[in-house]
């Protein structure tokens, strides 16, 4: 037999309480589903502010080491970045509290505990084919500090290139990297250039680049590259 529930009348949201309804148990099951996801985020508030800023409401760069260290993850792991690319965080080195939210609720992650735990499972999602060339090209992104910027360095690029695409793209990344320090032509990387790299891992056999076709649309810093490479093996 149903048990007898006092509910709220759906005209009024008030609860009647001197001629109670009958409750479904699918009204019961959304009202502890809804008050369970709101505890949730209440905690993962909680959590946000106990490494955000007051002056700046953010959780900033110290506040991410702090994060960092709780887990017992090195604040350069590339799963940080992976971290950044879940939330969709704007800012380099800073988390909003809409972004920890996104983040956090995605992940299902209301402590530093499962926050830790969870971090295995989103490598696995970014390094699937259908989300990897994204967060490549997030990870471009997230690295242009200053309003207006459309390039990055070479020194940081070198940096960034060995710490997303290093563990599959080994021997690419540690030639196109030699390359990059003894270059002059180049003191800077655009997107374009950035996401032709990728383009390049993926398409061109390699070391012997035997499929490489200089009259494709390649950037030109690739063609000089591939250049360089063959003088080298030669």
């Amino acid at each position: 037999m149903m048990r007898r529930f006092a509910c709220a009348s759906k005209e009024t949201g008030q609860t009647n309480s001197t001629n109670p309804i009958y409750c479904s148990p699918s009204d019961l099951f959304r009202s502890a589903s809804s008050k369970a996801s709101s505890k949730e985020m209440e905690r993962i508030d909680n959590l946000f502010y106990f490494y955000a800023s007051r002056s700046s409401g953010m959780i900033d760069p110290e506040g991410i080491e702090t994060l960092c260290s709780n887990m017992e993850v090195d604040h350069t792991d590339v799963r940080i970045l992976m971290l950044a690319w879940k939330m969709k965080a704007e800012k380099q080195g800073y988390f909003t509290l809409e972004e920890w939210r996104r983040g956090l609720k995605a992940l299902r992650a209301d402590t530093v505990s499962k926050l830790r735990k969870a971090l295995p499972e989103l490598e696995k999602e970014v390094r699937r084919p259908s989300n990897f060339e994204d967060f490549y090209s997030y990870s471009f992104c997230y690295c242009l500090t200053e309003e207006k910027q459309k390039s990055i360095d070479i020194e940081s690029i070198c940096q960034l290139l060995d710490l997303v695409l290093g563990s599959q793209f080994r021997a690419q990344v540690d030639y196109f990297i030699e390359y990059l320090k003894i270059q002059s032509d180049y003191k800077v990387i655009n997107l374009d250039q950035w996401m032709g790299f990728f383009r390049f891992c993926n398409e061109i056999t390699f070391p012997n680049l035997g499929n490489y076709n200089p009259d494709l649309a390649w950037p030109l810093i690739l063609d000089n590259f591939v250049e360089w490479m063959q003088v080298k093996q030669s």
